[in-house]
C-alpha cells in the first residue's frame, strides 16, 4: 500500500508540475561510447579550452585512460582559448604534457600528410556558437578534408549550439567565400558541429577530388543526450576571449555584422558585442575601448565611442533577438553615421555579400525588403538542413 501511494504521488507531481528538465550531456562526457574506439590507437585531438569532460579537459581524460595522443590540433584563439581574434597561432608544445600542438590558424589551415603520418584516428571537440563567420566550422571542414585525403577516421564529440534555436540571415554567395564563410549557409544556421559535418558530407561540399570522395570518410558522431534545438544551452566556459557570457553569444550574429564596418562593437570593454558606436557619432551613451588581455589595441583605443548600450539579462536579450538576425542595429548605425561612403571602410564584409548590403542600405531599403531578398535561398537552405538534423527541431 505504501509503495502504491508513493507511485501515485510521483504520477501526481509529474502531471501537475511536469517532469524536471533533463541535464544536457555532451558527446565528450559519454566516454563509454568513444574510449573503446581509441584504445591502442595513435590519436590526434582537435581541441581548445572548451574541450571539457565535466570539469576536466578532454586531453587529461584521454591520457588518464591510457590513450596515446600524438598531437593536438588547435583553431583560432589557440589551445588555451586566450589569443585574440584574427591573431595567427604558432606551433608549440603543451608544457604540462609535452604533446606537440599544431596550429591550424596560422601558416596553414589544414593538417598536412606529414601532420597525420603518426595518426590512426582524429577526435574533434570544440564548442561552436552557430554563426557562419565564427571560424570553428571552417576548421572542421579542413580537418574533414584532411581526413578524407589521408584516409583517417574522424570522431566528432558533439556539443549543443547556443544559437541553435533559429535559422536566419542571407545565404552566402560562394564567390565571396573565405575562411569566415566557406559554404552557402545563412549567418545563423541552427545546427550543431555534428549536424553540420553531416551536411558537408551529404552535400559534397568538401574540397576533395572527386567530390564523391567525401562519402568515403569514416565519420563517427557521438551525439548530445537530452538536447533539442529548442534547448537554451549556456556553455560552461567562454568559447573565445570576446564572447565572455551568453548575452554576447546571443548578440554575436547581429552585432558581429558591424565588424565589416568602421564601427566599434565593444572589443576592448568588459562586454563586447553588447554595445556599439563610433567617435563620430553623438548619442547619450559612450564607452572607451582599451587594451585588455582578450584584445590588444582595439579599434579607437582610448577614444570615446558614442553609440548604443544593449546590455541586459539573457531573458531580455532573447526577447530583443526574437529568433531573428537583427539587422536593425547595423541599419541604425548606418543611418546615424555622418559619412555614408566610409561606413563600410575597406574591410571584407564577413556577414553579407560585399555588393549586397552596402547597396541595399544606400538605396534606403526597408528591413522587410532586405529580409525578403534573403528568402529564396534561405528557404532552400532550411529544406536542406532538415535532412541532416540529429536532434528534434525547434518547430
Amino acid at each position: 500500500m505504501k509503495k502504491f501511494f508513493l507511485l501515485f504521488l510521483m504520477l501526481f507531481v509529474n502531471c501537475a508540475f511536469g517532469t524536471p528538465e533533463q541535464t544536457v550531456i555532451t558527446g565528450a562526457e559519454q566516454t563509454e561510447l568513444y574510449l573503446p574506439q581509441l584504445a591502442g590507437k595513435k590519436v590526434a585531438v582537435f581541441a581548445n579550452n572548451t574541450s571539457l569532460v565535466g570539469k576536466k579537459h578532454l586531453v587529461d581524460v584521454l591520457l588518464k585512460n591510457h590513450i596515446h595522443i600524438t598531437k593536438i590540433f588547435v583553431p583560432e584563439h589557440g589551445f588555451r582559448g586566450n589569443e585574440e581574434g584574427g591573431k595567427h597561432i604558432h606551433d608549440s608544445y603543451d608544457p604540462r604534457t609535452g604533446i606537440r600542438i599544431v596550429s591550424l590558424y596560422g601558416e596553414k589551415l589544414k593538417p598536412t600528410p606529414e601532420d597525420l603520418k603518426n595518426v590512426d584516428v582524429i577526435v574533434f571537440d570544440v564548442q561552436d556558437v552557430g554563426v557562419r563567420f565564427y571560424t570553428y566550422i571552417s576548421s572542421l571542414q579542413k580537418i574533414m578534408e584532411a581526413a578524407v585525403d589521408n584516409n583517417k577516421p574522424l570522431i566528432i564529440l558533439d556539443r549543443p549550439n547556443p544559437n541553435g534555436f533559429y535559422v536566419d540571415g542571407p545565404v552566402l554567395d560562394p564567390k565571396f567565400k573565405s575562411f569566415t564563410g566557406l559554404q552557402p549557409i545563412p549567418i545563423v544556421y541552427g545546427m550543431t558541429i555534428g549536424e553540420y559535418a553531416k551536411m558537408l558530407v551529404g552535400q559534397e561540399w568538401l574540397d576533395v577530388t572527386p567530390k564523391s570522395a567525401a562519402k568515403t570518410l569514416a565519420l563517427t558522431i557521438i551525439p548530445v543526450r537530452n538536447y533539442t534545438h529548442a534547448t537554451l544551452y549556456v556553455p560552461p566556459v567562454r568559447p573565445s576571449p570576446n564572447l565572455p557570457d551568453i548575452q554576447s553569444i546571443y548578440y554575436y550574429p547581429s552585432i558581429g555584422l558591424m565588424e565589416s564596418t568602421v564601427m566599434s562593437v565593444g572589443r576592448g570593454t568588459p562586454r563586447p558585442f553588447e554595445m556599439f558606436g563610433h567617435p563620430a557619432l553623438r548619442t547619450n551613451f559612450g564607452f572607451k575601448p582599451v587594451t585588455m588581455p582578450a584584445t590588444k589595441h582595439p579599434p579607437f583605443e582610448n577614444e570615446i565611442c558614442y553609440g548604443w548600450d544593449l546590455r541586459g539579462s539573457p531573458k531580455t536579450i532573447l526577447k530583443r533577438i526574437n529568433n531573428k538576425l537583427q539587422i536593425r542595429y547595423i541599419m541604425l548605425a548606418y543611418k546615424k553615421f555622418p559619412d555614408k561612403d566610409q561606413f563600410f571602410g575597406h574591410s571584407i564584409n564577413r556577414g553579407m555579400d560585399k555588393n549586397n548590403l552596402p547597396a541595399q542600405l544606400a538605396d534606403n531599403m526597408s528591413e522587410a525588403a532586405i529580409r525578403k531578398s534573403w528568402e529564396p535561398k534561405l528557404t532552400e537552405f532550411k529544406e536542406i538542413r532538415k535532412k541532416y538534423l540529429l536532434y528534434p527541431d525547434f518547430s
